[in-house]
């Protein structure tokens, strides 16, 4: 019995091992199982990270260029400061925190609180500029320091033309990261792929010597070449800076330049902007001056939202009614649906009930019976309200789709807002009455300029866009962006239709303030109100605009000016863009090689070249002018011309007065500008021979005879030698919605 109880337990002995041997296996095949499959990756991670050091190095941002290959925004290098503690001598540790914190302008504590850390890659100021990083490298030099400071070259944005295109261009934050425009818009192709700098680390956790670093090179990004021309988009900010300022306009302005027949974006402006060299200051010293009145508490919310507003590119980001401007829209509709003819008749007794509301025209007393060219020389409510009727919700709507009204534009910029629109259902008679002349939906300027390029260029709905081509960092196109037509919306007959009656509009009719001699400008007049703030403050503001296209007889170039709340003595886009538009068109057409073609009429009007008389004696002198059918005016007491005004070649109203100088004294003599603002022709031209001196006429005095003169491109009291030629604008204040 006692040998079987022996067995007994050695049995259970054996049991209870194998028990353990097969449970120790168990949990240590678990733990196993558990370390290296679970969270096997997680503990690979975490020793890489107690081993290496990885450093995320800058890549150059690309370029961005105008088409012609003018630098808009670049990357600069600037330099990381970065200190290598573990191999900082320590004879050189007070030296070196001395000198750098001299240099940066950092206090010492902070400087040798980095210093002093446990590794060998410590960053201590980002982008500093080159001189800079030339005193840091001088300081080494003399002090012979070997290693424990090192510069890395990083990269700073730079906008070489400061506010112009700021809104188109954007900026980029403290990472070179895109915030806004074509910088965010782009930024995958801009940024590149960033390098690497891979340090490993000892048991202790101090960075190895250099023999154990790897450097993976950045890849630098792409670049842009941009549709906008430099040279335009000046001539256009200026202008409408000038106009904000003329028209005390409270809420910026916008122009776009577009390409009607490739949809590509010349220019792009909104004025006031920012500098996105420095896109965080409040740009409007008015506005930055009120913030800084505010209580420290209110200015942090207040100045975000000031921030945010000169961002944003009304351009493309606003809604607004375009007024009157879309008749060229409603006209082209009847025209291509045969219902109307440049000669179809209606009767305007100034206003037109529609479902027992009445709509007015802009004339209270109405324009009797016109035709359908006079009544878009009239800009007549009454009339496009009939051409609604006669659409009728559907065919009017399916044009308002096709024209690009119902879906954003697809411009490569970012924030494109979408329109606000009643659809073909929704169209009762009092919704297509007001939105047959313009108002009561709301659409982006983009929209609007897309749709006006539709009308000049044969009928044809085009994709704008701001973005050339794309190229690598040596220059070699990637891709190029091929202009695109969406769809015919008009045909090609309806399109040259509309374009001979928009440009008798811009000659004599209600958009004549846009008139040019020579370049057969087509275009329209809006002024629209804001119904939204008039609903939420209780007092009515407009928006005045002018929309256009030259030659109208081969239209190549089209223009949307938009002033948002005129204070001025006029807020109708007649007189407040009309005039602008007129004097941007001026400047950009012959620059873009537009050939001027002169009617006979306008060759009776047009100024001429004065003639060379320097060096003739008197008689032979007024024999040359009186050729030219010329006046003269002879200072001093000479009897012969040394100098002359206007100078030889330059130019000088037909029937205007030369000023001959005929010795020395009389060369200093000089008069004073007079105000020729606020009068008719006749009495400008009067005052202007009364003070010895000539006036160029522009705009509406040319076609129209009850304009007035609007400005002077000779300030008020100046001095001037006499016969100096003043360009004097005319307008006329027709108060035309």
């Amino acid at each position: 019995m006692a040998q079987g109880a022996t067995t007994r337990i050695w049995r259970r002995t054996l049991f209870v091992l194998i028990l353990l041997i097969v449970g120790g296996f168990g949990l240590v095949t678990h733990s196993i199982f558990h370390l290296q499959i679970v969270q096997g990756e997680e503990l690979q991670q975490r020793a890489v990270d107690q081993q290496m050091r990885d450093v995320s190095l800058s890549a150059q941002r690309g370029t961005i260029y105008d088409r012609n290959m003018t630098v808009l925004a670049m990357s600069s290098s600037v330099w990381d400061v970065v200190l290598e503690p573990a191999y900082i001598e320590e004879e050189q540790l007070d030296l070196i925190v001395d000198g750098l914190a001299g240099i940066l302008g950092m206090e010492r504590e902070e400087v040798m609180e980095h210093a002093t850390k446990n590794n060998a890659y410590e960053i201590l100021a980002r982008k500093v500029e080159n001189d800079v990083k030339e005193q840091i490298l001088q300081f080494k030099q003399d002090n012979d320091i070997g290693s424990g400071i090192r510069l890395v070259e990083n990269y700073k944005r730079y906008y070489p033309y400061g506010t112009s295109a700021s809104t188109v261009l954007g900026f980029t934050g403290t990472d070179n990261t895109g915030l806004a425009g074509i910088e965010a818009q782009y930024d995958k192709e801009l940024s590149g792929v960033a390098g690497r700098l891979v340090t490993a680390k000892n048991a202790v956790g101090t960075d190895m010597p250099l023999q154990y670093e790897q450097k993976v090179d950045a890849q630098n990004g792409h670049s842009l070449v941009l549709t906008i021309d430099r040279v335009v988009q000046h001539f256009l900010e200026k202008n409408l800076e000038e106009g904000i300022i003329n028209n005390k306009v409270q809420n910026r302005a916008t122009g776009i330049v577009m390409d009607v027949n490739t949809g590509e974006i010349i220019a792009m402006a909104v004025k006031g902007d920012y500098d996105p060299n420095n896109p965080l200051e409040i740009a409007d010293p008015v506005e930055r001056a009120r913030i800084e009145s505010l209580p420290e508490e209110e200015q942090g919310a207040v100045r975000e939202a000031a921030q945010l507003a000169q961002w944003r590119n009304k351009a493309v980001s606003d809604t607004y009614y375009p007024g009157s401007v879309f008749k060229m829209c409603t006209g082209s509709m009847g025209l291509e649906e045969n219902l109307i003819n440049e000669n179809t008749t209606f009767t305007c007794n100034g206003a037109v009930g529609v479902s027992g509301t009445t709509i007015h025209c802009w004339r209270r007393g109405g324009h009797g019976t016109e035709t359908f060219a006079q009544g878009v020389c009239n800009s007549c409510n009454p009339f496009f309200i009939h051409i609604g009727q006669l659409l009728g919700p559907d065919k009017f709507f399916k044009y308002f789709e096709s024209f690009g009204f119902t879906e954003r534009t697809g411009i490569d910029l970012p924030g494109e807002s979408r329109s606000i629109y009643y659809t073909a259902e929704q169209l009762n008679p009092v919704e297509l009455a007001t939105e047959s002349f313009g108002q009561n939906f709301s659409i982006t300027p983009i929209q609007m300029i897309t749709a006006c390029a539709a009308v000049a260029n044969g009928g044809y709905l085009v994709q704008p866009h701001v973005v050339k081509q794309i190229l690598d960092d040596q220059g070699n196109i990637v891709e190029t962006i091929e202009p695109k037509i969406k769809r015919q919306v008009i045909s090609t007959e309806t399109s040259e239709r509309m374009c001979a009656i928009l440009q008798q509009n811009a000659t004599t009719g209600t958009a004549k303030n846009g008139y040019l001699p020579g370049y057969r400008v087509a275009g329209k007049t809006g002024t629209s109100e804001k119904i939204q703030t008039y609903l939420e403050t209780g007092t009515m503001q407009y928006i005045a605009s002018y929309c256009g296209f030259a030659p109208a007889d081969n239209p190549q170039y089209a223009m949307l000016l938009f002033f948002d709340e005129p204070k001025g003595d006029s807020y109708y886009g007649s007189s407040v863009a009309g005039p602008v538009w007129a004097k941007t068109m001026r400047e950009i057409l012959p620059y873009l090689g537009v050939e001027q073609k002169y009617t006979e009429s306008e060759l009776e009007k047009l100024d001429i070249q004065a003639p060379d008389v320097t060096g003739m004696t008197l008689s032979e002198a007024q024999s040359t002018i009186e050729g030219k059918e010329l006046s003269y005016r002879v200072y001093g007491d000479g009897d012969t011309v040394i100098s002359q005004i206007p100078a030889y070649g330059e130019t000088i109203p037909q029937n205007g007065t030369m000023a001959l100088y005929t010795d020395s004294a009389s060369e200093d003599r000089t008069v004073t500008v007079p105000d020729l603002t606020g009068m008719t022709l006749s009495q400008a031209n009067s005052t202007a021979v009364n003070a010895g001196l000539n006036i160029s006429i522009t705009g509406a005095a040319l076609t129209g005879s009850n304009a007035l003169s609007q400005s002077q491109s000779i300030e008020p009291g100046t001095s001037v030698s006499p016969g100096t030629v003043i360009t004097v604008t005319f307008v006329e204040y027709d108060q035309v919605q």
